[in-house]
């Protein structure tokens, strides 16, 4: 019997073997995101190996319990990653509030729905580890996340900050907080 093909996708937590996939979506993401705010030299300087190496590092020794490391899954290609765990804001309840610090698919697989499977599965996370609400941080003038986590059920809570990404001023990143109920 005939009937519709569907991917294989999943989302799971991570493990230290996924780190050099891990690394090589960041590589591709941070270069097509992030090429009209940092410089082209430094983009083409990032080495996805040594990104690895971090990555194992953070997977096999989390800081906290519920630091977890999602991953969405084509088959058995890395399409995206995402980080959830206690929220680290000062006006924030870590024992009540989580956080998702980074939600990014590789460029190549936008538009598949693993950003929604994502999502879906940090919020999962966050319930699990027994949060009652969810904070993100994301760029003030980035309309397209924006648009896909309000739609998701998440809003602006009027906390903003800019972040110096060299150090030195040159390059600086203005974001805007947005959480949600998670109950």
């Amino acid at each position: 019997m005939d009937g519709p093909v569907s991917a294989d996708v999943s989302c799971r937590v991570a493990w230290s073997d996924d780190a050099p996939a891990i690394a090589a979506v960041q590589v591709r993401a941070w270069r097509d995101s992030y090429a009209d705010l940092l410089p082209a030299e430094l983009l083409a300087g990032l080495n996805a190996e040594a990104i690895a190496e971090g990555w194992s590092a953070s997977l096999a020794r989390p800081a906290d319990a519920r630091n977890r490391v999602l991953i969405a899954l084509e088959r058995n290609l890395v399409t995206g990653f995402a980080l959830t765990g206690p929220a680290t804001d000062p006006d924030r309840d870590p024992v009540a509030d989580g956080e998702i610090t980074d939600l990014t698919v590789d460029p190549h697989q936008r538009g598949n729905g693993h950003g929604s499977r994502l999502m879906q599965a940090c919020v999962d996370t966050l319930k699990a580890d027994r949060f009652n609400r969810a904070v993100t941080w994301l760029g003030a003038t980035d309309d397209a996340t924006r648009t896909f986590l309000t739609a998701a059920g998440w809003a602006p809570d009027g906390a903003h900050r800019t972040l110096d990404l060299t150090g030195d001023g040159s390059v600086t990143v203005k974001q805007v907080r947005l959480h949600t109920d998670l109950g």
